[in-house]
């Protein structure tokens, strides 16, 4: 067989992420903030990229339907962000990972005709000025390895290898919250139960988990709490110190005699024990405060609509408002004599329109995914966490003509203002379990706080196995498998069997 050389030709298709695709992209997925820092850095080089000044009403959607929005009036070089969902699904912005034609559907062939025009002068990333949120030339490499994390920082990371159960995830990312700089947790857990819709019970036992981390006695709701958390981490918590912290407050006083008489102890023991107490840290919390912490700004706000139903609307504080100036683009066309001039003012034109286009997209993307999630997860809403249906990427992707990729983009670092609290838009997608009779399914969420649920209620001289859950559960048409069962104990920090058996004959 002999080797030989020969040309052939071969026609295909293939999709070419332009620039400005890209960055459309990339737009999505970055938070309010990263977004301000963008948009300011375009504002900074592009001449023809302009801050809008103009007063504008948030955008808003009602019950679980299409969101709505009111048109404002146009001007030039800007498309007005009209989120009335009158067009079929495909008309969205979920199209993003196609092509110019389906990202904005509403464009006239001209506008169509000068973008394509524009990316085939700049066919690749090297005609295009880098932007300041990703270059990473200036970056203080130093600084960024040295930054202190913050307080809720530390502690999410803890939170996320303590726990796997997405109920007590939301829990804990939610107290962790409320903890102040100094480390303490002011909000009684009876309340945060009341917001959440869950128990005390579920509360306090995911607040147990959280006094567990680093720094110790972070969580507590006061200061004798904090001093117990620490000198428990150091072993040295016993009932006689147990009994002087009760009058901790007799030793703020400089109360020392009435500190004496309440305890009992003489004066050379009391003054051991204020010793050992004052080389604790009364505010723990402050060895991760040396940068503030930035607060959580939501990008929808969810509330109770007048007909019953749920009113979904965007933060318009953190719509970045642009217009591209036609005017000015018109103006220095008509006085370019030179090639390379026009190109390069065609292009910024280009880059200035598509970014108000993209940021339009960004809006609507965000408010049609976040009143499908309040669609679908009605039930949290109403009942609270233990509702959670099971929920997935495709479902959402589906119901509102988008490609999953989007979805996943959208509900990263994004977040949602309810009446129960602020959560991430990636919290409502669960995990779900399969009914015996397969036409119904249940939300993990559930069905791990229904196996803590059994477990509570067992009596000593009944103990439930992994095996008689498993027949309890299927009973109750969820289709579960026993190792299941038991991962799901174990991740709630839930004993054996065995080891509840020997713990309730003790307790007897």
């Amino acid at each position: 067989m002999s080797i030989s050389h020969k040309l052939e030709m071969k026609q295909g298709q293939q999709l070419v992420m332009t620039p400005q695709l890209q960055q459309a992209i990339k737009l999505l997925q970055l938070t309010n903030l990263e977004l301000q820092e963008y948009v300011e850095s375009q504002l900074l080089e592009n001449p023809f990229l302009e801050r809008d000044e103009r007063a504008s009403q948030p955008e808003r959607g009602d019950g679980s339907s299409a969101p709505k929005g009111a048109e404002g009036d146009k001007h030039e070089g800007e498309q007005p962000l009209s989120l009335t969902e009158q067009s079929s699904p495909k008309d969205a912005a979920g199209s993003l990972d196609t092509d110019y034609e389906n990202l904005d559907p509403g464009a006239s062939r001209a506008e169509k005709y000068e973008s394509m025009k524009a990316d085939n002068s700049s066919s690749d990333w090297s005609s295009v000025k880098p932007s300041r949120a990703y270059d990473l030339s200036d970056l203080d490499m130093d600084a960024n390895l040295t930054r202190v994390k913050s307080l809720q920082e530390h502690l999410t990371e803890q939170l996320h290898l303590a726990l796997r159960n997405e109920m007590q995830l939301m829990i804990g990312s939610y107290l962790i919250d409320l903890i102040d700089e100094g480390g303490y947790l002011r909000d009684t857990t009876e309340e945060v139960a009341e917001r959440l819709g869950t128990s005390d019970a579920e509360v306090v036992a995911v607040l147990d988990v959280i006094h567990g981390f680093e720094p110790a006695g972070v969580g507590a709701r006061n200061l004798s709490e904090c001093l117990r958390l620490q000198l428990k981490e150091l072993n040295r918590l016993d009932e006689r110190m147990d009994v002087f912290l009760e009058y901790l407050h007799l030793l703020g006083a400089s109360d020392l005699p009435g500190l004496k008489k309440a305890t009992g102890f003489n004066e050379e023991e009391l003054q051991e024990m204020i010793a050992e107490v004052r080389s604790l840290t009364p505010k723990p919390g402050l060895a991760y405060g040396s940068e503030t912490v930035q607060v959580v700004v939501p990008d929808v706000f969810v509330g109770q609509a007048e007909d019953g139903g749920w009113k979904i609307e965007l933060n318009s504080e953190t719509l970045p408002r642009v217009i591209a100036n036609q005017k000015y683009f018109a103006k220095l066309t008509s006085t370019c004599a030179q090639d390379d001039e026009k190109s390069y003012i065609t292009e910024q034109m280009s880059n200035a329109s598509w970014l108000v286009k993209s940021l339009d997209q960004r809006a609507r993307t965000i408010l049609k995914v976040s009143s499908e999630i309040v669609r679908q997860q009605d039930a949290f809403f109403i009942h609270g966490v233990k509702y959670l249906k099971p929920l997935n990427l495709k479902v959402v992707a589906d119901a509102i003509g988008m490609h999953e990729s989007t979805v996943s983009r959208v509900t990263s670092g994004k977040y949602m203002a309810t009446s129960r609290g602020s959560f991430e838009l990636k919290y409502f997608f669960t995990s779900a379990i399969a009914a015996t009779t397969g036409d119904v399914t249940h939300s993990a969420e559930s069905v791990r706080h229904r196996i803590r649920e059994l477990i509570e209620a067992e009596k000593a001289q009944a103990i439930l196995s992994d095996d008689r859950i498993v027949e309890l559960l299927k009973v109750e048409n969820i289709d579960i498998a026993r190792r299941t069962v038991a991962k799901y104990r174990e991740a709630m920090h839930i004993p054996s069997s065995v080891q509840r058996r020997r713990l309730k004959q003790r307790a007897i």
